[in-house]
């Protein structure tokens, strides 16, 4: 590459939970910069989640983590061509790349989901994320058996 790398902006935790994550997830989540409008969806969810199990005794902070753990994605599929021929070579992600795509995936099908408000799609998203259902946990182990159909061609990485 002629150019260097960006480098990494500091991401400022939210003010609730004061913690980074729940800001990248925000940001993800933002349109238009209406930034107050996400946070503002993000925690209407997270209080439906709360609701919604309070028998468990994890608050619904840790019930979004642990759903967003099950749709974050290990390996994912690049394609390359080879000799006319293109092949769906397995990688790893990147760490940071993994929780970003995870974020992406939960986020993308919440919206696509049939409710009222962002809210109650996003709640009902992260709790099928949470029980290991839902189209966000189907999309990551969606990924990861084509990863493993291709796993002879692993040796093409780049």
């Amino acid at each position: 590459m002629r150019k260097s790398k960006p480098k990494k902006r500091i991401i400022l935790p939210d003010p609730r939970y004061s913690d980074t994550l729940v800001t990248q997830f925000v940001n993800n989540l933002m349109y238009s910069g209406k930034k107050n409008l996400a946070y503002d969806i993000f925690y209407g969810a997270l209080d439906i989640v709360g609701n919604k199990m309070q028998d468990k005794e994890e608050s619904e902070l840790e019930i979004w983590k642990k759903a967003l753990e099950n749709v974050t994605p290990q390996v994912e599929v690049k394609s390359r061509r080879i000799g006319g021929a293109t092949f769906q070579v397995p990688t790893e992600i990147n760490p940071s790349r993994k929780v970003s795509v995870g974020m992406k995936n939960l986020i993308l099908f919440a919206r696509k989901r049939s409710g009222r408000s962002m809210s109650e799609k996003l709640a009902a998203e992260i709790l099928a994320a949470y029980n290991e259902e839902g189209a966000a946990y189907k999309r990551k182990e969606d990924t990861h058996k084509m990863a493993e159909a291709n796993r002879a061609f692993a040796h093409f990485r780049f």
